[in-house]
Order: C-alpha cells, then sequence, then structure tokens
C-alpha cells in the first residue's frame, strides 16, 4: 500500500515537470553585452587602433578606399569614422562602431576574424569616451 502511493506520488510530480517544461518556450532573444576588458591607459588613435584596423579590417574587398564604409586604411580611418557619423562622443556605448564590434548591430565585425581582436573593443570604447582624438 506505501508502496503505491509514493509510486502515484513519484508520477504525479513527474507529470508536472513534464508539463511545465513542455509550456516553456523561447519568444525573444536578449542581447546582453558582455563588457569588454577594462583598458586604463591612454589611448592613442594611430598607435592603438590604426594597427587593429589595418590587420584585421583595412583587407581587400573590405573597409579600404572603394570598398565598404568606413575606410579604416591608416591614412582616412579617423575622417572616416568621424565623416560617417560612426563614433558618439555623447554615448560610447551607443556609437555604430562599437556596436558592430560587439555585435549589438549586425553584421558582427570583424566578419571571419576573431571576435575582440586585441582588444578592439576596449581600447575603441576607452579612445571614445576619451573624446575620440585623431592622436
Amino acid at each position: 500500500m506505501l508502496k503505491n502511493k509514493i509510486i502515484a506520488i513519484a508520477l504525479s510530480m513527474f507529470i508536472v515537470v513534464v508539463i511545465a517544461i513542455s509550456g516553456c518556450q523561447k519568444d525573444t532573444t536578449v542581447y546582453i553585452p558582455l563588457a569588454p576588458p577594462a583598458v586604463t591607459k591612454s589611448v592613442s588613435f594611430s598607435k592603438d587602433l590604426v594597427p587593429i584596423f589595418t590587420a584585421n579590417c583595412a583587407k581587400s574587398g573590405c573597409h579600404v578606399a572603394g570598398g565598404h564604409v568606413p575606410d579604416l586604411t591608416a591614412a582616412n580611418a579617423y575622417t572616416s569614422l568621424i565623416s560617417n557619423s560612426l563614433i558618439n562622443k555623447d554615448a560610447p556605448t551607443s556609437s555604430v562602431i562599437y556596436e558592430r564590434l560587439t555585435g549589438k548591430l549586425s553584421p558582427s565585425m570583424p566578419i571571419g576574424g576573431a571576435a575582440n581582436p586585441s582588444n578592439i573593443e576596449g581600447l575603441l570604447l576607452t579612445w571614445i569616451k576619451q573624446g575620440a582624438k585623431k592622436n
């Protein structure tokens, strides 16, 4: 008799769990940005960011003159970022280039490259917070 009660209780609990789980579904995807590693130094556009752009972005068919905007070649990167309104000094994390690098905007950059090469997200965000100077 006790054995039957235990089986009935266990079966009831199993049915409740199955019903609860089967009712779960995914309605939306929530984007939770991960903070890039903190950068505590002064960031130089020409010394810190341009080399990363050159190695990962300014490649044939990508962000070069005549390619996709912005032109991230060493000679044109700063002007292209500023003139195409890709930097938001008032809300740095809302900068289009930062949102592309973090995957908040699609397509995420760099396409086919390493995620966050050389901590570009942290360096870029710090550079923007420091005034996005042409230094």
